[in-house]
């Protein structure tokens, strides 16, 4: 089956947000609500990939406590790792 852009920006959004840590919930689901509009197909390719791995790596490199392997330095990971986490107003 071949999901639509919609329906993977969908479904993006939803493991961000259910990752396994609050920490990784927070930063990776906010980061998807700024970010996954304006991906492209490609964009999302790079995050899904990010998505597959495991949160004690990806925390690492999303805070920048360690490089990301080669395969995974895009733009998308330069995205992430830029993005500035703000609570929502209770």
């Amino acid at each position: 089956m071949t999901l639509t852009d919609d329906e993977r920006r969908k479904r993006l959004l939803f493991r961000s947000w259910h990752r396994g840590t609050k920490e990784a919930d927070l930063l990776l689901g906010s980061f998807a609500e700024a970010h996954l509009s304006g991906f492209s197909p490609a964009d999302l390719a790079c995050y899904e990939a990010l998505l597959e791995q495991n949160d004690a790596d990806l925390w690492d490199w999303m805070t920048g406590q360690a490089d990301p392997p080669p395969e995974f330095d895009t733009e998308v990971m330069r995205q992430l790792r830029a993005f500035r986490f703000t609570a929502r107003p209770a």
